[in-house]
């Protein structure tokens, strides 16, 4: 199926942040029926990658080019503040900050959705560089960097 057949699969960006909505599954929780804590980082990846897949940018292109490249995460700080529990429904926002040179960095939170309000649960910032296949920085491509710019606040360098 094509994007057009599922338009809000990826989410979709309001201003400079992407808003990815999710649903708590049995399979993200733990014995008592609430999130595992490695889980909000599965969700944060999913809203990292989805706001790239949004404004065109492919993981697929990026590593199959003739230059193959990708991005790794080397730092993370991580504010858990409230627990998700099984069947609720959270959005995952994602707003880039930073993308020049290898650098690409991104602030992130996860809220709950209830009574119409948002509730913040978990928090990060998340830094990643781009590197080659043998894991050595390298610059980030041109089109990545003119995709982003218009969403990265300050511009991107």
């Amino acid at each position: 199926m094509s994007a057009r057949e599922w338009p809000d699969l990826a989410g979709r960006i309001e201003g400079q942040t992407h808003i990815l909505p999710v649903r708590v599954y049995y399979e993200d929780t733990d014995f008592s029926g609430i999130v595992y804590h490695a889980n909000y980082l599965r969700f944060a990846e999913r809203g990292r990658s989805d706001f790239l897949r949004v404004v065109g940018i492919s993981h697929t292109e990026l590593f199959d080019g003739e230059d193959p490249l990708a991005f790794a995460i080397h730092r993370m700080e991580i504010d858990f503040v409230k627990p998700a529990r099984i069947d609720e429904l959270l959005e995952v926002h994602t707003r880039y900050t930073r993308a020049g040179g290898a650098r690409l960095e991104a602030e992130q939170a996860i809220y709950r959705q209830a009574a119409g309000e948002l509730d913040p649960i978990w928090r990060a910032k998340v830094f990643a560089a781009v590197i080659d296949l043998k894991g050595r920085p390298r610059r980030m491509p041109a089109e990545v960097r003119d995709a982003l710019k218009t969403y990265v606040q300050p511009a991107v360098q």
